[in-house]
């Protein structure tokens, strides 16, 4: 059967959320996750819609592709269908071809699971690895220990103080209100939760979104950030804590999360709030 690759309607999402929910297994790869496609909801329904591509079979969907930005393609792959040499050969072809409406032209960059078929065929086409990034991640079999803060749940009530958090976290951030009610609109959150914790004064210190793929399955913890005066005192080892205690809460079989590899700070929070490394992965890219 011919592959067929399509740019879902909006309602399509639902389906595309539930395809990525489904592929997220214990031991099988790190690959895009409902989480990341429920936080870049935050720009709205229709922008989400029209940065998701499907590659399907029969009209099964056995990759999914999300543009985080126009020159960055995430993808996901079924089980069983890494090493599908039709699918491989014809997301590569649309990847590699700017007029297919995939990627622009010059440097780009595709994230693809490590073990798939379609990194093999991009290195072929003579694209690099880039520098690499670190999973990290929690098995949540057993009760997560009490992270220290006080930890609250973000209703539409209280969004405006998650916000405010994240733009006094990340310098440039564009998280508004509006775009806070725009992801908790998406099917995803349906199985998320923002956290905002607080430190012994009540003063709001850090916030974290946490993504639940289903009961049995890893979730995910993006993002997650301590506001700049409130460095440098363990807030982010408790905040990491209390995100892995929501989504065993959740139903999650463990809390992943993926930091690059140079942000050392990072990985010692996360290795600090219990979490394990996992292999190192690499996007690969195209040179200009």
């Amino acid at each position: 059967m011919t592959i067929e690759r399509e740019t879902p309607a909006v309602g399509g999402l639902e389906l595309v959320a539930a395809r990525l929910a489904e592929w997220q297994v214990d031991d099988g790869p790190v690959q895009l996750h409902p989480g990341d496609l429920g936080w870049f909801w935050r720009f709205g329904a229709e922008r989400t819609a029209g940065a998701v591509r499907t590659w399907a079979r029969d009209g099964e969907i056995l990759a999914i592709g999300m543009l985080d930005e126009p020159d960055l393609l995430r993808l996901a792959i079924a089980p069983g269908a890494h090493d599908d040499e039709e699918l491989a050969r014809r997301i590569v072809a649309d990847a590699v071809d700017p007029e297919e409406g995939v990627l622009i032209a010059g440097k780009v960059y595709l994230e693809a699971p490590m073990e798939s078929r379609v990194r093999d065929l991009l290195f072929l086409e003579g694209w690099d690895a880039d520098d690499p990034w670190q999973p990290l991640e929690r098995d949540l079999a057993e009760p997560v220990e009490d992270c220290g803060l006080a930890i609250e749940v973000v209703t539409a009530e209280t969004a405006a103080e998650r916000t405010a958090i994240q733009r006094a976290s990340f310098d440039g951030s564009t998280f508004t209100d509006e775009r806070w009610h725009a992801m908790a609109d998406g099917t995803p959150y349906a199985r998320a939760r923002c956290l905002i914790g607080r430190d012994a004064h009540g003063v709001a210190v850090g916030a974290v979104t946490v993504w639940s793929a289903g009961k049995g399955r890893p979730g995910l913890i993006e993002p997650l950030g301590v506001v700049r005066d409130h460095r440098g005192r363990g807030y982010g080892q408790a905040m990491t804590v209390a995100a892995a205690a929501a989504l065993r809460e959740l139903g999650a079989s463990r809390a992943q999360v993926l930091t690059p590899c140079f942000n050392e700070g990072a990985v010692a929070t996360y290795r600090s709030a219990g979490f394990a490394l996992l292999p190192q992965r690499r996007d690969q890219y195209r040179k200009e």
